[in-house]
């Protein structure tokens, strides 16, 4: 198995007290960010980072989003290009570059950029991204998926073809020979997040593509998987573990009960504060918008659409009693039952990547830096050892 950090670099200071009903407010105005707090966010993770490399995990995983203290990843690839100078064997894995929200040859180029800085370590992640990034950029939500396989289109064509000319319903482009051209060939791998929507494992499967197939519910999961392997089946391509990669909240402690004590905290203020701040995450009004289509879950078996469905209030609503009922079933506690549920959870899902988070919910740096290096020390080598060589929940399906 390969096992990528996924890093959320949320403000490196909870902002519960600005709360308003429950809210916190958006737009969230100058006046509440600290730059101090900002810059030392930043170097604080750039060293947690390099001390992955330094430890032998496979990659660590960036994202984009705008305008929150949800993420200060404004621009994932300036943060890549950073780390690409510190690291040498880390992959770099984008999860993702917004690809409708902003102009495609630009990205090629970047991200071209950073495939030859790092000598052929970056992992492409492609995204939609949520419905705030879209709000701030001024984009029409309705023009969301047409966007994206429009850019997606257009970026592999500046990789692979040595001049290449494009004519579409919103960007143009006519003899460009892009330069640099990526390390890796022909490209460097691509892959995409997915919640649920049933036009993106379309999408993905028809391109080959890696997906994360959802998250929080094995049933779900299971059914993502499953249309997935069939997607790809009908494009001539078989589904594999790599075609996988799956997402584990982590937390190493001596016991379940400190686990719960001490991370339970942070897991609150992610899911109460920080997920969804000025953000839908429904896909009933996905639908409405034109974010989603009214076929987007017609796949999903009934007993998975409450899980599909996402909810904000299942997150805004959470207890530490409903923390600790989840961490029941989560990799949170010893390392032996920390290495044994991701172990499982691979197997079930069949997936040869796993991308773990330990801090979503700001995190003193301290104790982001021990659960880097205790995983790394007592559960990394065993994950690694660990081989996946089926994917059940595909197991039978056909085109």
């Amino acid at each position: 198995m390969k096992v990528i950090v996924f890093d959320l670099l949320a403000y490196g200071k909870q902002l519960d007290h600005l709360k308003v009903d429950n809210e916190l407010p958006y737009p969230l105005a100058r006046k509440h960010f600290d730059p101090e707090i900002a810059a030392n966010t930043y170097a604080e993770h750039l060293a947690a980072w390099e001390e992955l490399d330094r430890l032998g995990y496979d990659g660590v995983g960036f994202n984009e989003h705008h305008c929150s203290p949800y993420g200060l990843m404004n621009s994932p690839n300036l943060l890549a290009a950073a780390v690409a100078q510190r690291t040498k064997n880390l992959k770099l894995l984008i999860y993702g570059n917004l690809l409708p929200l902003h102009e495609p040859l630009r990205l090629a180029e970047e991200l071209a950029m950073l495939d030859c800085m790092s000598r052929g370590r970056l992992i492409a992640g492609f995204a939609r991204g949520i419905p705030r990034e879209y709000q701030v950029h001024n984009i029409s939500l309705a023009e969301s998926r047409e966007r994206f396989e429009e850019a997606h289109e257009i970026i592999l064509k500046a990789w692979s073809e040595e001049i290449f000319s494009y004519s579409g319903k919103f960007w143009s482009y006519k003899d460009v020979a892009m330069w640099p051209r990526p390390m890796q060939r022909p490209h460097p791998p691509v892959w995409m997040p997915i919640t649920g929507s049933k036009e993106s494992i379309e999408f993905a499967g028809k391109h080959n593509i890696t997906i994360t197939p959802g998250i929080g519910s094995p049933g779900l999961q299971e059914d993502i998987i499953r249309f997935f392997a069939k997607c790809l089946a009908q494009s001539g391509h078989q589904i594999t573990p790599n075609h996988l990669a799956i997402a584990q909240s982590v937390y190493l402690a001596d016991t379940k009960a400190q686990a719960i004590k001490e991370n339970g905290p942070y897991h609150l203020y992610f899911n109460r504060t920080l997920f969804s701040h000025g953000n839908f995450t429904e896909t009933s009004i996905g639908r409405t918008t034109g974010y989603m289509s009214d076929n987007s879950a017609d796949y999903v078996r009934p007993e998975n659409l409450q899980a599909a469905e996402r909810s904000r209030v299942d997150f805004r609503n959470t207890t530490m009693e409903d923390v600790a009922r989840q961490a029941e079933h989560m990799p949170w506690g010893t390392a032996a039952e920390v290495t044994e549920r991701i172990i499982a959870a691979a197997n079930r899902a069949g997936s040869e990547n796993v991308l773990v988070t330990f801090n979503r919910g700001a995190m003193p740096h301290d104790m982001f830096i021990e659960q880097v290096r205790r995983f790394g020390r007592d559960v990394l080598p065993k994950l690694q050892a660990h081989e996946i060589k089926r994917v059940p929940a595909a197991e039978g399906v056909t085109a």
